[in-house]
């Protein structure tokens, strides 16, 4: 073996240690990468059932409306009856009595609606709180995975423990969603 080849051998030997060092720096990039991954399929599915919700929300809304017109028409109509002239009193009588009962029930139906619109309404605003961690820990995250990789062009970790404060406040946005009620 020449003294080139040695000499060769040697910086290749010293190269290739060096860049062992950066071996924790790769793997979490490769971590951090999977974790953005993750937390953006998570924002999205969030968003996507808070769009979901206030779609279902709207329909409450409407059926409740169908009813209060409903409600509201009856009650025209009773009015109506109550001060024309009918030849056959007892057939008014029964349609009275018969919107009188709709009436009622529809009251009743209209407080069920409007609860269960308000619910779904919390559950909107529920999804879309969660949503925006999620997106706060997507970008925390994808900053920390980019600063994680100056590491490797510079070769200073302090890049490196940038990086990581980063992807630290990322998670721990992604695990408040857990608290929110």
């Amino acid at each position: 073996m020449e003294a080139n080849e040695a000499h060769e051998l040697q910086e290749h030997a010293e190269h290739g240690s060096h860049d062992s060092g950066l071996r924790p720096v790769a793997f979490t990039m490769s971590v951090l990468a999977v974790m953005v991954a993750v937390t953006t399929v998570l924002g999205h599915r969030t968003h996507t059932e808070a769009v979901l919700k206030q779609a279902e929300a709207s329909d409450t809304w409407n059926e409740y409306q169908a009813k209060k017109n409903r409600a509201y028409d009856t009650m025209l109509a009773t009015d109506l009856l109550s001060v024309v002239t009918i030849a056959d009193e007892n057939a008014a009588r029964k349609i009275v009595k018969g919107y009188a009962d709709h009436k009622d029930k529809w009251a009743e139906d209209l407080k069920e609606e409007e609860k269960e619109a308000r619910a779904l309404e919390d559950k909107v605003k529920l999804a879309e709180s969660q949503g925006r961690f999620f997106d706060l820990a997507e970008a925390l995250l994808e900053i920390g995975l980019v600063i994680t990789s100056v590491t490797l062009l510079t070769r200073s970790k302090i890049y490196w423990y940038l990086g990581l404060v980063f992807s630290l406040l990322g998670v721990a946005s992604a695990a408040s969603v857990l608290f929110l009620k």
